[in-house]
């Protein structure tokens, strides 16, 4: 539990910090690609009867997706408090490639632990894993899925490895919360 309390105390200190605001910020424009562009959809609103359709177009952020902009401040903020290993688990890959380009960015050690399922599945987010230098951790236990994967990472967080942080799975839903 005091690594919880840490993070905790880590992040409310950084929310306060001007310069890791700033930086977290320049990350997501010049990095990121934020904001994501809006795309007004004019057929789609004509056939909904008027009602205006916009698309937020997430797809063009680095990496394809959303995930990046979680890791981008989870890993500063492992910067912060000295880790040097990330580990993260994923399901269909884009959270694993979103830690992997982040750590890679910042020379930081990167493990993924994903179901062998799951990397039979998802050859081609393993693949760009591994090219940015992840190792990525097949799981076999039970169905070898997220699931199972989720039950791993929570055992190698118990047992704590010195300069490890888990992103995602470290209850960091008072994170996530303040970015809504």
């Amino acid at each position: 539990m005091p690594f919880i309390l840490d993070l905790e105390r880590e992040y409310r200190a950084a929310k306060r910090d001007p310069a890791f605001q700033a930086e977290f910020d320049d990350l997501l424009e010049h990095y990121v690609g934020r904001p994501s562009p809006l795309y007004f959809a004019p057929r789609l609103t004509s056939a909904l009867g008027g009602a205006q359709i916009w698309f937020k177009r997430d797809e063009l952020n680095h990496t394809g997706a959303h995930k990046i902009n979680n890791c981008v401040g989870q890993i500063l903020l492992a910067i912060r408090m000295g880790k040097t290993r990330i580990i993260a688990e994923t399901g269909a890959g884009q959270h694993g490639v979103a830690t992997a380009t982040v750590c890679a960015r910042f020379g930081l050690t990167c493990v993924v632990y994903m179901g062998a399922a799951d990397i039979a599945r998802q050859a081609p987010s393993v693949f760009r894993m591994k090219l940015l230098g992840a190792e990525v951790v097949p799981v076999t236990a039970g169905a070898a899925t997220l699931k199972d994967v989720v039950t791993r990472l929570e055992e190698e967080t118990r047992i704590g490895k010195g300069g490890t942080l888990a992103a995602q799975l470290s209850r960091l839903d008072l994170i996530v919360l303040d970015e809504l």
